[in-house]
């Protein structure tokens, strides 16, 4: 009952919209219920051992006086290891099927998107579709997309609650994940990681819109927006908080590549020029 306020919540990851998210939801749900089939048990023991042994009640015997009993050895030992065992079978299982780099079951051909953490905004690069976005992910309903994920600057964690996953951003590496919304609308998005000053606005919108809305917003950003050139890009390494979003008409080719290649400086960090930045991968 305390909890239930939690699960109203409009961005609670026990609201999922996509298949993962889902999943995982299921997965919590099925270790809490392996779980109370000890706790609950042992609470009501708790309860029956105090009254049946309550100061005014003549029926129950004292013996301070026991023996070793191998039954009873066997009955304590086997309930936690059975517990163990299902956990460990539902985790083992579980993290094969939604493995973050595993592409999501779907007749329908993912939608590729690369992803920048930057100081303190998010840049989503669309590379087929040739325009990119910052802090704001649109995506159609129903499609799977598959995320390549970096950091321009130090440490970061790109999660999605209502999508489920949330992975890490580093810099000089490309981690993988897949995601997919079955249902349109607005979801937030931001860093799981603190990562300096402007950590609190370092957020963004996942935006799901129909087949026909997402072509319609791909035309849009090609026709407005500057373009996200190598210059533009170096801006982008300059610290900003609270970015409203915004879109880019074209990217230069193999921006991304670039990127995770150390091809350019690294970003500031919290501090700005500084080892932190450095022990992270960057230059």
């Amino acid at each position: 009952m305390a909890t239930a306020p939690l699960t109203a919540r409009a961005e609670s990851i026990l609201a999922p919209v996509g298949p993962v998210g889902a999943s995982e939801r299921l997965i919590l749900f099925d270790a809490l219920a392996i779980m109370l089939a000890i706790v609950i048990p042992t609470m009501i023991a708790i309860i029956g051992f105090a009254w049946w042994f309550r100061g005014s009640n003549s029926r129950a015997i004292y013996t301070p006086d026991w023996a070793y009993s191998g039954k009873l050895e066997l009955i304590v030992w086997s309930i936690p290891t059975l517990v163990i065992l299902f956990l460990g079978g539902l985790i083992w299982q579980s993290s094969h099927d939604l493995d973050p780099s595993r592409p999501l079951s779907s007749t329908v051909a993912p939608l590729d998107v690369q992803v920048v953490a930057l100081d303190w905004k998010w840049l989503f690069i669309y590379p087929k579709q040739g325009v990119a976005s910052v802090n704001a992910l649109i995506v159609p309903v129903g499609v799977p997309v598959h995320f390549a994920i970096t950091s321009a600057t130090v440490f970061n964690v790109f999660f999605v609650p209502r999508l489920g996953s949330q992975i890490y951003a580093m810099n000089g590496m490309v981690t993988q994940l897949n995601l997919q919304a079955d249902k349109p609308g607005s979801y937030l998005g931001l860093s799981a990681q603190f990562s300096g000053d402007g950590f609190p606005g370092m957020m963004f919108s996942l935006v799901s819109l129909t087949a026909g809305q997402f072509a319609e917003w791909i035309a849009t950003a090609r026709s407005t927006g500057p373009a996200l050139n190598d210059a533009a890009y170096r801006g982008l390494l300059r610290q900003s908080q609270n970015v409203r979003p915004y879109t880019y008409r074209s990217v230069a080719a193999g921006l991304f590549d670039r990127i995770t290649r150390l091809q350019f400086p690294p970003g500031e960090g919290p501090g700005g020029p500084n080892p932190t930045v450095r022990a992270f991968g960057g230059k």
